[in-house]
């Protein structure tokens, strides 16, 4: 006769047969359900825990489902062979720990650059057409083309022709789970080494590196990458980010883009540009210059890359980037036989969200939205600071600010902490300096407000005014 230890509570809300199967599952591991012992009849069971026959047949069958009995035909369940787990060797005793740094205060104001105000986004129509879509598409969950539902790329390719002057056809268009994705499967298609920005996006520099890619870190002016220092390289691939060159803001003018367009077109099939239109949907005070892409066409040097993760939210991983026609063969060769990385239900739901009019109807809400908290923000700021303490710079495109103090404190690492200190998330623009050689004095803050509530910008003003002076004390003593 079996001993079970079996007990049942019908006021924990788990299903008492869920119940009964974990507790007897637990005794088939422990051993102490012995394998070949037979298991009670379903009816002695039942009377015994004072509970239906029904909950412990859907129990034993749940228990035979997994491997745990083997149900034999008028004899009834048994319990089977269950590899013991290896035992864990006993641990030398730990180490007493250090003892903890003081925990940062909560975040009150989040200035990190990938915010962004969810509050924008239009759920409700999101969830009509993903809801739609699973109740008419049952097709969507067979697998689709690893370059990205036609029906998407379609879409987005007369969007970028529109708005962005690309020139393209979908089948030119690959879709991929974000940026970094689609870099990595990128680089090793290249010749190479290739030069980015400094101060530039550090991901991007690691992701190329990381896949066989060499990078140059060339300087900047105030036009963007400089012309001169990619000429004296030996890069053969240039990544830029003309839009809006993060951080520092700056959009590169006509000229200068051409200038790199030239230096790509001197050895075609050799020499080839990687647009990266970070943030080019958020222009407030200008019309944007068209893409780079358009200005070589579409088999031209420029391989056009760009994401639905600021116009949306950074939880839709939908990227895509536009490759020349030359360079779609070696794509299909390297990669034809991959699988999509993107939900086909997203995929579908972002084309009818692009085609239905709602994309960019929601950028034109965003634009507004994101000029008024990046004037409430300057506002603030230049109040707290005064106008002849600080300089604003980055101001009509993208969603982050540069702040720079006329009076710095030694380091900048030290605004960093005491900004921290007080409950505010920023960088300082010396964290992007890729070639690792920058002192660390910029006296220069990285401020994006795309997360930022717009109630908080007044006081946010204040908080920064009385790290930054704190910061600025804290050095004089050194």
């Amino acid at each position: 006769m079996l001993h079970l230890t079996t007990a049942l509570d019908p006021a924990s809300g788990v299903p008492l047969y869920e119940q009964l199967y974990r507790s007897l599952a637990g005794e088939i591991r422990s051993g102490a359900l012995p394998a070949g012992a037979r298991m009670p009849g379903k009816r002695s069971l039942a009377g015994a825990l004072s509970v239906s026959v029904n909950t412990v047949d859907a129990a034993y069958q749940l228990l035979a489902a997994e491997g745990y009995l083997e149900s034999r035909p008028r004899s009834g369940f048994y319990v089977q062979e269950y590899p013991a787990l290896p035992r864990r060797a006993e641990a030398a005793p730990a180490a007493p720990a250090a003892a903890a740094p003081p925990a940062d205060p909560p975040v009150r104001f989040d200035l990190s650059t990938g915010g962004v105000d969810t509050g924008l986004f239009p759920f409700r129509t999101w969830a009509r057409l993903q809801k739609e879509l699973l109740y008419s598409s049952p097709q969507l969950l067979a697998p689709g083309d690893p370059r990205g539902d036609m029906e998407l790329r379609q879409a987005l390719a007369g969007y970028l022709e529109e708005y962005r002057g690309v020139r393209c056809g979908a089948h030119q268009i690959i879709v991929g789970a974000g940026l970094e994705y689609l870099l990595g499967l990128l680089a090793p298609l290249l010749p190479g080494p290739a030069a980015v920005e400094t101060p530039g996006y550090p991901r991007a520099r690691r992701v190329l590196e990381n896949n066989g890619t060499p990078c140059r870190c060339l300087p900047m002016d105030e036009n963007g990458l400089s012309a001169r220092a990619l000429e004296t390289s030996d890069a053969a691939v240039c990544y830029v980010t003309p839009s809006h060159q993060f951080p520092t803001g700056v959009t590169m003018p006509a000229p200068r883009r051409a200038e790199l367009l030239h230096w790509a077109a001197r050895r075609p099939g050799q020499r080839y540009i990687i647009e990266d239109d970070y943030d080019s949907e958020f222009r407030f005070d200008t019309r944007p210059l068209p893409s780079m892409q358009g200005m070589a066409g579409a088999d031209g040097p420029v391989i056009y890359l760009s994401t639905c993760s600021r116009s949306l939210a950074p939880g839709i991983r939908v990227a895509y980037l536009v490759l020349p026609e030359h360079l779609l063969p070696a794509w299909q060769a390297a990669y034809g036989s991959y699988a999509g990385t993107v939900s086909r239900f997203e995929q579908q739901t972002l084309a009818r969200f692009i085609t239905e009019g709602y994309f960019t109807r929601l950028l034109n809400r965003e634009r507004v939205a994101y000029k008024a908290r990046r004037d409430a923000l300057a506002a603030a700021l230049t109040g707290a600071f005064g106008p002849e303490e600080i300089r604003l710079g980055g101001l009509h495109t993208g969603l982050h600010l540069l702040l720079t103090l006329r009076h710095p404190p030694a380091g900048d690492e030290a605004l960093v902490a005491a900004a921290r200190a007080e409950g505010i998330r920023l960088s300082a623009l010396s964290a992007y300096d890729l070639t690792g050689r920058g002192a660390g004095r910029s006296g220069t803050l990285v401020l994006g407000y795309g997360a930022l509530a717009d109630s908080l910008c007044p006081a946010l003003g204040e908080t920064l005014k009385k790290a930054c002076t704190a910061a600025r004390d804290r050095s004089s003593m050194v």
